[in-house]
């Protein structure tokens, strides 16, 4: 065992295997684990084993210089930082040089946008090499100015793609995961924007978007704005502001307002000449006899206004069910709509999905047995079809008539010939990529690069 190097509170190290040159640290021996910053987390599969990449900015307020990372995965546990908050955290196992030295150490990832520094270094990876004296800093030397351009300005330079935000809620979900990966395969940087971390400046001289740790997000050149129903009214919010920016959306704020409400979008697909199931709304229980007829009567289907992927959509088989389902949502305060079942649909639905004006994919979505909704999320098995003529001027019309570049078109089958169900401004990409192994993520990615003429 070599002798214990003796540091300062504060110190640079370098993470060789990871190609960080140099990156300063807090070295603090009361932190039990070392945590490295980390963005745009992925975990996947190499030669049968558990890896991660990731990226990084090695260099604290500088979001230009970028390294792109990979290690394997040791585990994922629960951290709890020095301000009391639990994290769920990868752990990776990778080398980090400290004074001539080299080790194996265990890392935490996580954004450390809020703190002031991008790593700390825990107790756990000092053990025996490092002895701490907390009065003194930089021990080991710091690089210049010109040592810090001379390792990271010429990653700047290199960079031709464009900048891309990916804003949503979850980094792990198999779409956020495929359009991350579709971006950096065509070139372009991206960067997993986490809606409840952003926040906004409104100001009339100067408007601003901040990101956790006071990181102001200026330089993206295009957002995909991927926001989950409970996340509306916010990430619409957020988005418009990006739009105020100048940023190019992949879908605006308007179009993915008007999707999420249900009766609005159906009253412009009508406007637009678009036929849909016999529909019903009203506010009063008083009403509900003649909503049942309005609709032709039991089996029919209540849906919530804001529900999506299935949820809060009830089947009520007899009049006396629907009576009871529609008081019952009536009674909570929630708006809903009443709409004949299709029958001879038989639990089956079409999938449009449609980027930039044309139906790039299309699937059929199938129930499960005793299960009127066909939706992937609710167990729906997806089979690759081919869309009629007429059920992809219905999907480019709908998608046209909501504003939408980007927008998943479900469609159903009845005697009378299609009908329009809904639009989704954020339709996931798993079973349609799945049943067509089509790359959907790229399609996306390439609407932007269309917009910026980028080749």
């Amino acid at each position: 065992m070599p002798d214990k190097v003796i540091v300062g509170s504060e110190e640079w190290c370098a993470f060789p295997l990871l190609d960080i040159p140099t990156i300063k640290a807090r070295v603090d021996s009361g932190a039990k684990t070392s945590a490295l910053h980390a963005i745009n987390i992925q975990p996947f599969e190499k030669e049968g084993e558990n890896w991660i990449k990731f990226d990084i900015n090695p260099i604290q307020n500088n979001t230009k210089a970028t390294i792109h990372c990979q290690a394997p995965l040791v585990d994922k546990r629960i951290v709890k930082s020095s301000s009391g908050y639990r994290e769920q955290r990868y752990v990776i196992k990778t080398r980090v040089s400290v004074g001539g030295q080299e080790w194996d150490v265990e890392v935490t990832l996580t954004n450390r946008d809020s703190m002031g520094f991008r790593m700390l270094l825990g107790r756990e990876a000092m053990s025996g090499r490092l002895m701490v004296d907390p009065e003194q800093k930089y021990l080991l030397g710091e690089p210049s100015r010109e040592d810090l351009k001379q390792y990271y300005q010429k990653d700047e330079e290199t960079k031709k793609g464009l900048r891309i935000g990916l804003l949503a809620s979850n980094p792990e979900l198999y779409s956020n995961r495929r359009i991350m990966e579709a971006g950096e395969m065509r070139g372009h940087e991206m960067h997993f924007l986490n809606l409840k971390y952003c926040y906004m400046k409104l100001d009339a001289e100067k408007p601003e978007i901040h990101y956790r740790g006071g990181r102001v997000l200026d330089d993206f050149d295009a957002v995909i704005p991927r926001i989950r129903p409970s996340m509306t009214f916010y990430g619409c919010a957020l988005t418009r502001h990006f739009e105020a920016l100048k940023v190019f959306c992949l879908n605006s704020s308007m179009a993915i307002s008007q999707s999420r409400d249900k009766l609005y979008s159906l009253q412009l697909l009508l406007n637009s000449g678009i036929d849909i199931p016999t529909t019903g709304f009203a506010s009063s229980p008083l009403d509900t006899n003649d909503l049942i007829k309005m609709v032709g009567g039991s089996p029919l289907i209540v849906k919530l206004l804001e529900g999506t992927q299935g949820k809060g959509v009830v089947l009520a088989e007899t009049k006396k069910a629907a009576e009871s389902v529609i008081n019952a949502f009536k009674s909570l305060n929630a708006n809903i709509l009443v709409q004949e079942f299709i029958k001879e649909a038989n639990g089956k639905d079409v999938r449009c999905f449609v980027i930039d004006g044309k139906v790039v994919a299309a699937i059929q979505r199938e129930a499960l047995p005793g299960e009127f909704r066909a939706n992937i999320h609710l167990g729906g098995t997806a089979t690759v079809i081919r869309a009629t003529a007429e059920e992809k001027r219905i999907a480019i019309k709908a998608a046209k008539a909501m504003n939408l570049k980007v927008a998943g078109v479900d469609i159903i089958r009845s005697a009378k010939g299609p009908l329009l169900l809904e639009v989704n401004s954020s339709p996931g990409l798993e079973g349609i990529e799945g049943a067509t192994h089509k790359d959907i993520a790229g399609e996306m990615i390439k609407a932007i690069e269309k917009n910026f003429k980028w080749k």
